[in-house]
C-alpha cells in the first residue's frame, strides 16, 4: 500500500512531537533528583515569551554539544491548559530531545518555592544542578548562552 508523501510527513511529525508531561510542587524535586549524576540545566519557558522562543533553539545546542559529556536538558513549559498543543509543536519544531514537562502547579507560590524561594517566576528562567543534584545557578530573563556553558563546564 502507498501513501502519498504528505500524509507520510504529516504522520512521521506527529509521531515525533513530544509530549509534556505534567509536573507540580510535589514532583519537582523528584524529577531534579531523578537525574542524579549528571549536570542538569532546568529550563522554564513559555510559547508566549520572546526570550524563552529566541533562546531554546541555542540550549537544544548546547545539549547536543554536552550530553555525552553528562548534561541533562529538561525543559518544563509555563503554558495553560488550552496552549499544551501549541507549546509540544514549538518542541517539534525546535528538536527538543527531552524531557519535556508543563507546570501544573496546584499552589504557585509553593511550586516557585520548591524551585527556589529567591525566583520571581520570571521567564525565561534557567536553574543549573550539580550531580549530587544541588541548585548551583540561577539565570533569569535574558541570558547569554556562553554564561550558561561556562556555568555547566565547571560542573561536568
Amino acid at each position: 500500500m502507498r501513501f502519498p508523501i504528505p500524509l507520510l510527513l504529516a504522520v512521521s511529525l506527529f509521531a515525533a512531537s513530544p509530549k509534556l508531561s505534567p509536573v507540580d510542587e510535589t514532583s519537582f524535586p523528584k524529577l531534579v533528583a531523578a537525574h542524579k549524576g549528571k549536570v542538569v540545566i532546568v529550563d522554564f519557558w513559555a510559547t508566549w515569551c520572546v526570550p524563552c522562543r529566541k533562546e531554546m533553539p541555542e540550549l537544544v545546542k548546547l545539549d547536543a554539544r554536552l550530553r555525552a559529556k553528562g548534561l541533562a536538558l529538561i525543559t518544563i513549559s509555563a503554558d495553560e491548559d488550552g496552549k499544551q498543543a501549541e507549546a509540544e509543536a514549538f518542541l517539534a519544531k525546535f528538536g527538543v530531545p527531552g524531557p519535556a514537562y508543563i507546570r501544573r502547579a496546584k499552589d504557585d507560590d509553593k511550586f516557585i518555592g520548591a524551585v527556589d524561594p529567591k525566583w520571581s517566576g520570571a521567564l525565561p528562567a534557567l536553574f543549573v544542578f550539580d550531580k549530587s543534584g544541588r541548585k548551583v545557578k540561577m539565570f533569569v530573563g535574558e541570558t547569554s548562552m556562553k554564561d550558561v556553558e561556562a556555568a555547566v563546564a565547571k560542573l561536568l
